[in-house]
């Protein structure tokens, strides 16, 4: 019985803060869309970090950039970069300028100016983050971000963040990829239907 009350409060809780996040997202995400279109439509690239959890989320959504999510479009591939992809650069970097410096490190190599950097967090305060971001503005990169809860230190360092309403971390990460996949296939709309 314990396993069924779990399993029940677990998806209306789900259900729950995406029709939060209908109500208090919808804006950020078209504001996302729009940045997003406009570097494509500029020749620029996506890079995007995170840790643990939120870095799985970054490789997914390069993916779906790069490779396509709705099938019903044929597009060309979207540049989009997944920052947490590379273990050799994690590890030397971790191991030589800090772990809190990778993704800094990484945008100050592959970032050019007009590029998008897509930062997520749950919490809003992991420090590499911060620096990765920090680093972005420093060369004119736009950052989105995806947060959750209060939105945390970063929520006042991007140009635009897009906070998930809830301090469940499992359902911050689950509000991050719905309203990525959200995002992806309304790019490829806008840019190829």
């Amino acid at each position: 019985m314990e396993r069924e009350k779990f399993f029940s409060e677990s998806l209306r809780e789900s259900s729950e803060v995406k029709l939060e996040i209908e109500k208090k997202c919808k804006e950020g995400v078209f504001k996302t869309v729009d940045l997003l279109v406009n570097a494509y439509k500029n020749g620029k690239k996506v890079l995007l970090c995170g840790n643990g959890g939120s870095a799985a989320d970054c490789q997914h959504i390069a993916t779906e950039l790069m490779i396509r999510l709705s099938h019903d479009v044929k597009r060309p591939a979207l540049p989009a970069i997944a920052l947490t992809t590379d273990t050799s650069n994690l590890t030397a970097g971790g191991n030589d300028i800090g772990f809190e410096n990778i993704f800094a490190r990484s945008i100050e190599g592959l970032g050019n100016e007009g590029d998008v950097l897509i930062a997520i967090s749950t919490s809003g305060n992991s420090p590499n983050i911060i620096k990765a971001v920090e680093k972005a503005r420093e060369k004119r990169i736009s950052v989105i971000a995806f947060l959750g809860g209060t939105g945390g230190k970063l929520k006042d360092k991007v140009d635009l963040p897009v906070i998930i309403p809830s301090a469940n971390i499992q359902r911050i990460q689950e509000g991050h990829i719905t309203i990525a996949h959200i995002i992806c296939e309304l790019v490829e709309r806008e840019l190829y239907q």
